[in-house]
């Protein structure tokens, strides 16, 4: 890697992250610590607002930017790729936004990686917005930046139907199905719904608040401990 180009990315590593240690950053960029101090010290004597010392950690001031940075032609392929696959997968709001993103990104590119992004013989299958996973998962999007809880009307794999009170806390993609991470009010427990099993879905006006026990990181032990 040129040395420019390790300066870049150093930059790009540290505002990427609240506080960044040497070790990790040596570790990223394939370089000794000795190299990273050094780069750290020509970065803030051109000007960079790199805050930190050696044996703490690096943070980048507030205020600072740096230029449009350029794709390569693989990097914007990958775009397009992953694009394309998340698409569908989305909701319909957050498939509109990406595909809207990527049109910004490529409207910048040189015309041949352009071209070759465009041309990418990667697809996914289209099921449209009318699928009712889809409308489901920007309902529960909704309900869980907005911290308000729902209740479904829900059918198992056995055909038993209940209905729940839940607190949701976040949606999962398996590769094949989409699944609800949430608190059931009514087992005072962790419970993972699947959302193509969701019959009926109202987001509530009872908001909830985080309590100890009963969080998105409180549900990510437990499964780590099973």
């Amino acid at each position: 890697m040129r040395r420019a180009d390790r300066l870049f990315e150093l930059v790009q590593l540290i505002r990427g992250r609240r506080l960044s240690t040497a070790a990790f950053l040596a570790q990223r960029l394939e370089v000794s610590l000795r190299t990273v101090y050094r780069d750290v010290a020509d970065l803030q004597a051109q000007g960079v607002p790199i805050e930190g010392e050696a044996g703490v950690g690096y943070r980048l001031g507030s205020g600072y930017d740096l230029p449009p940075l350029m794709f390569s032609t693989d990097e914007a392929k990958a775009l397009v790729a992953s694009v394309r696959l998340a698409q569908q997968r989305l909701d319909g709001e957050l498939a509109r936004a990406a595909e809207a993103a990527l049109s910004k990104i490529l409207a910048v590119l040189p015309s041949a990686a352009r071209a070759a992004a465009e041309s990418l013989a990667i697809y996914a299958p289209t099921f449209g917005d009318t699928d009712p996973v889809r409308t489901h998962l920007e309902r529960l999007r909704g309900a869980i930046e907005l911290r308000r809880k729902v209740r479904i009307a829900y059918r198992d794999e056995s055909g038993r139907d209940s209905t729940r009170t839940l607190r949701p806390l976040g949606c999962f993609y398996w590769g094949a199905v989409w699944t609800l991470g949430a608190w059931c009010e009514q087992r005072h427990d962790f419970r993972n719904f699947r959302l193509d099993r969701i019959v009926n879905l109202t987001m509530l006006d009872e908001p909830f608040r985080d309590e100890a026990g009963k969080t998105l990181a409180d549900m990510l032990r437990a499964v780590e401990c099973d």
